[in-house]
């Protein structure tokens, strides 16, 4: 069965009928509703009915808005499993002159899901890349953490191992600006819990479940919220998680560590430059030998 392109295809808004102009060739990044599907724009649902091509992470959670919005249309199956074979047939199809437009289950392309690397294979061929913007759950949570917003870091989702995580928020402690992490429902307690260690002194918003009908947002400082969630029962939804940046004196501190561990090891073992070190700043050795790995490239 062909997916006439050359015929203009309509889509449904607010119970009226609109035409989809077909796009100009090109990859589109098409950002969707992150749960509530009234958040998707009028361009973004012109380029999902109009392009010759629309490739999705899973046909049945796109097929749910297409038929929200009365698009019919076949659906081309892009993820993590088939990107090889799939993402060079996507790329050859715009540089013979179609339109694809690619989405994710919910949200922004990209932003932590697999279409990074169909837009480098893009670049490379020479195809015209063009985002389609729109709802993005980092950006949400952001915005209702009451959190400071002139600088943030996406970490996307800690190591599921405990020894793993500890190492990667060490690391992350040292990111000037508030954090925004995505974590899953059954995992979230004992990930509160690993940021209380690190950050017991921030404050941090769990958001979960936003624009969807139970949408919640919970904020206090880390220990509070960690001993929140251990308390509950059952945790459902999806979660994002932003942290409080560090306060100024300990962005300075830890510049001031950085400067001097690097004195150190020009002369001294890390082991040893992190022992003397810790006792010049007051700093923990343990925190102090993997910065020196770090600087010494392990």
């Amino acid at each position: 069965m062909s997916d006439p392109a050359d015929n203009p295809r309509d889509f449904t808004v607010l119970g009226q009928s609109r035409a989809a102009p077909r796009p100009e060739p090109a990859l589109y990044l098409v950002a969707t509703p992150i749960g509530n599907l009234g958040d998707i724009t009028l361009r973004a649902l012109e380029i999902i009915a109009g392009a010759d091509r629309l490739a999705c992470e899973d046909t049945r959670v796109t097929g749910k808005l297409l038929q929200r919005f009365s698009i019919e249309r076949r659906m081309t199956a892009y993820h993590e499993h088939n990107a090889e074979e799939a993402g060079p047939a996507l790329i050859e199809a715009v540089a013979a002159g179609q339109s694809v437009a690619l989405v994710s289950d919910a949200g922004t392309p990209l932003v932590s899901d697999p279409g990074y690397r169909l837009v480098q294979q893009a670049h490379e061929a020479g195809v015209r890349v063009v985002p389609i913007p729109g709802a993005s759950a980092p950006v949400a949570a952001l915005a209702a953490s009451g959190l400071p917003s002139d600088a943030f870091f996406f970490a996307g989702f800690l190591p599921q191992k405990e020894k793993a995580r500890a190492e990667r928020l060490e690391e992350l402690a040292r990111v000037p600006g508030t954090l925004v992490l995505f974590e899953a429902p059954h995992r979230i307690a004992a990930s509160l819990a690993a940021m209380a260690a690190v950050f017991p002194e921030r404050r941090a918003a769990v958001c979960r479940e936003l624009t969807k009908m139970h949408e919640t947002v919970y904020r206090g400082l880390l220990p509070e919220l960690a001993a929140g969630f251990a308390a509950m029962a059952e945790v459902r939804g999806e979660i994002v998680v932003c942290i409080a940046p560090p306060a100024a004196e300990a962005v300075a501190e830890v510049g001031e560590a950085d400067r001097i561990l690097a004195g150190l090891l020009a002369e001294m073992k890390p082991a040893k430059a992190a022992q003397e070190a810790a006792r010049l700043t007051g700093l923990a050795r343990r925190d102090l030998y993997r910065r020196a790995l770090d600087m010494k490239g392990r």
